[in-house]
């Protein structure tokens, strides 16, 4: 028997795919019905127009692939970037970002650490505030001002999958965008990063 499998590749294919879905169902199920895992934390504000385009241009721009946004429940980590992160926090969050490559530092609790002027400075010449670093400059973001054509589109999608937007907040979206650069939109999403958790001591 083992050897028919072997020999025949489609058979060997299904049965892993059954082997793999098997094992997927046993570790995602139960946790998708545990509350802690898909309810917000308490004070979670689904994120303004102007924070959600920032959150695109981080994507955009690939700021995701060397910051991560998980601190990790490790003495060393909460110690250097603050309490670890819980998954009420990314309930909103479509796609998730936590990541895990850490070329920068971790920037889930990144908001409110530094002046929306220190982020300016930083997003144009990074080794002005950061000796050393090796973060390209991103000063072509002042220049540019945002799209504002996809935002009530995007924000309806957002609440189709059950983000608590109002049809006020949708309709009210694209007034809230003018003028604004993306720079603007990047830092506005930064600084709410890691803000709506409230840690008891």
């Amino acid at each position: 028997m083992n050897n028919f499998i072997e020999k025949n590749l489609l058979v060997l294919m299904v049965l892993i795919i059954i082997g793999v879905s098997f094992g997927g169902m046993v570790e995602i199920i139960p946790l998708m019905s545990q509350k802690v895992m898909t309810e917000p934390i308490k004070n979670l504000k689904p994120l303004s127009a102007l924070e959600l385009e920032g959150r695109d241009i981080y994507i955009r721009e690939g700021c995701n692939v060397c910051h991560s946004q998980m601190i990790r429940p490790l003495r060393a980590e909460v110690e250097r970037y603050g309490h670890y992160s819980v998954a009420g926090e990314a309930v909103y969050n479509h796609p998730f970002l936590w990541g895990s490559k850490r070329t920068g530092p971790d920037l889930a609790r990144v908001g409110g650490l530094y002046s929306d002027e220190w982020h300016k400075l930083h997003l144009l010449d990074p080794r002005s505030v950061v000796p050393g670093s090796n973060m390209p400059s991103f000063e072509w973001l002042f220049k540019k001002k945002l799209d504002d054509r996809l935002i009530e589109r995007k924000l309806a999608a957002f609440q189709a999958l059950g983000v608590p937007y109002a049809d006020e907040d949708i309709k009210n979206a694209k007034s809230l965008l003018q003028d604004e650069t993306e720079a603007t939109a990047l830092i506005a999403y930064l600084q709410q990063l890691g803000t709506h958790l409230e840690v008891t001591n």
